[in-house]
């Protein structure tokens, strides 16, 4: 017997603009001891199922228009809040995306992952700090007795994650909704933690909601997929029926855009088109017209050669390199801790016109050694070299004359945009301040970066808020070409963006490499996205550059053992 029973769940959002149909009449069950993946893109609706599960949903603007969802004999949706508290937190629980916005950052670990069972369980603070230590234990947080203690921020990303499974196992909860619990983690963290969720509902046997876009972790984790789109379900299958025999068009778009299922050298196939307007009636014709192309359709950019890259031609020099942070004091008259050598000793020499990828893991120094390069942190010792002048030995003038040339693309667009400027402004801000071009010139200027970035130039007078995750990195890409640079580091630009839109950020920037002649540091954790884009990869680890050599070689035959752990973390769709 099903242990959640989920019949014609509506949750609409009714705004300004219209009803946002979020979720529109989907349906499933939950099997005890399962673990069932919802998949699908941004706006499909995963996490608006699991919230309205939940009781969640910020009402207004939100409602829940009909439908049910059965749990031992209580409908989820149409509970007493005083039901709805007894169930929430002690017989489901939830795994949050962001652990450091969910976590509290003025409370410390402990008394986070004890409150659900001071509210739930007639226990003592004694038992329940006992019970707390046996949990962080459990989910690997090493030296759990001291580390209990601490603040969220005294935690990496991964430790954070594991803080959260604690907190919502502590109660040993009859389901566990998962929502995109390995977002933006390294590829090892990330492997540790599906481990760890499968370990603990296993030992539990509970039953898990698993809500992600990574189509990788959903086959090595789950027993069933559930497809989702435009609030919709589009098709439930066993996940190994899935992977190997997808039926709807959207699920077998899904699987093309993976790029570990592509050959080198080609664009990674692109859905076409955008989601549909869901504050709109949409039918089941609407529906599948985003997925009438052709079955051997790669990208609507088309493969051409690049110009072949002059090895002589060294346009950036990185000579020994070393940046290092100062140890913090652990109390008032406490011992500084030691000295974080984040970058040491990194040389390397990138070619006019190449794509470098650098990868590795959170505290590689893969971030500092970009930083380093733009002279955004300053280094302890070497030098950064750009067509021959040194730009650590200069004066801030001398570097400033350079600036143009070198420019950087953040991870996080949202962050690093003003939220207050328009994308006009946001892009003629560098224009103007480098004089780039006259003031009267300024607005043709913005509309042709907008174009070259695949952005309507209709929508230059938004706001960030009012784009899409991929569109932000749009955005932010055209700031980095405003100023016609020679050299462009990208910092993780794809790694929170579903798959579909990686592919189309991944193909954007190949095709402004091969027509700009670009130079490229892309920065990433994942090693099938690098492989695709970059000519030659750097693994860094503990600071230095451990393997060196071109794409296909490093993939297919790494020399460092950190390099084949790398690649044996990466999740594999099996079919």
């Amino acid at each position: 017997m099903p242990i959640l029973t989920v019949s014609d769940l509506r949750t609409y959002f009714h705004t300004r603009s219209g009803v946002y149909r979020a979720v529109d009449g989907v349906s499933f069950q939950l099997e005890r001891g399962e673990i069932l993946g919802i998949v699908g893109e941004s706006g499909s609706g995963k996490s608006v199922t699991c919230y309205s599960l939940m009781g969640l949903v910020p009402q207004p603007p939100g409602r829940i228009e009909g439908g049910t969802a059965m749990f031992d004999g209580v409908d989820l949706l149409h509970c007493s809040p005083k039901e709805a508290r007894a169930i929430r937190g002690k017989r489901i629980s939830m795994i949050f995306q962001d652990p450091m916005t969910s976590l509290n950052p003025f409370m410390r670990v402990s008394e986070q992952i004890i409150e659900p069972l001071l509210i739930h369980e007639k226990i003592s603070r004694k038992d329940a700090l006992a019970r707390a230590l046996a949990m962080l234990e459990a989910v690997g947080i090493t030296d759990a007795a001291k580390r209990m203690h601490n603040y969220p921020h005294e935690f990496s990303g991964g430790m954070r994650q594991r803080v959260m499974i604690a907190m919502a196992l502590i109660t040993r909860p009859d389901i566990l909704i998962a929502d995109e619990p390995t977002t933006a983690l390294d590829v090892t963290v990330q492997a540790q933690i599906l481990a760890l969720i499968k370990k603990l509902q296993r030992e539990f046997g509970m039953a898990v909601i698993f809500v992600t876009h990574d189509l990788g972790v959903v086959s090595g984790l789950c027993d069933r997929v559930q497809v989702m789109y435009a609030g919709r379900i589009m098709e439930t299958a066993d996940t190994r029926t899935l992977f190997r025999n997808p039926q709807h068009p959207y699920t077998k778009a899904l699987q093309r855009c993976v790029p570990a299922l592509q050959e080198k050298g080609r664009p990674l196939f692109t859905i076409p088109g955008l989601p549909p307007d869901l504050s709109k009636p949409i039918s089941e014709t609407e529906l599948l017209a985003r997925f009438e192309f052709p079955p051997e359709e790669t990208s609507a950019i088309t493969a051409q050669a690049r110009a072949p890259i002059d090895q002589s031609d060294t346009i950036l020099e990185v000579k020994d390199v070393s940046t290092y942070f100062p140890g913090r004091a652990s109390g008032f008259f406490g011992k500084a801790s030691p000295v974080v050598r984040a970058v040491d000793g990194v040389s390397l020499n990138v070619k006019r016109g190449e794509v470098i990828g650098l990868v590795g893991e959170s505290g590689s120094g893969k971030s500092t050694l970009g930083r380093t390069i733009m002279q955004l942190v300053p280094p302890t010792s070497g030098a950064v070299i750009l067509e021959g002048k040194n730009l650590t030995a200069g004066s801030a003038a001398d570097f400033s004359a350079v600036r143009r040339d070198l420019q950087m693309v953040f991870q996080d667009p949202f962050a690093s945009l003003n939220p207050r400027m328009t994308i006009f402004a946001a892009l003629a801000e560098p224009l103007l301040a480098h004089a780039v071009c006259k003031p009267a010139d300024v607005t043709a200027r913005v509309v042709e970066l907008m174009r070259q970035v695949g952005l309507p130039p209709r929508d230059m007078q938004k706001y960030p808020h009012e784009f899409s995750g991929g569109q932000r990195q749009r955005i932010a890409i055209a700031r980095a070409l405003a100023l016609d640079p020679k050299v462009i580091i990208a910092d993780e630009p794809v790694s929170a963006l579903d798959v579909s839109i990686q592919a189309q950020i991944l193909n954007l920037l190949a095709d402004l490499v091969r027509r700009l002649n670009l130079t490229l540091i892309f920065i990433s954790h994942d090693l099938s996205v690098v492989k695709h884009i970059s000519d030659r990869i750097a693994v860094m680890y503990h600071g230095k550059i451990v393997e060196l050599g071109p794409a296909l070689e490093v993939m297919e035959n790494p020399q460092h053992e950190y390099t084949r752990t790398l690649l044996s973390a990466i999740p594999r769709i099996e079919r």
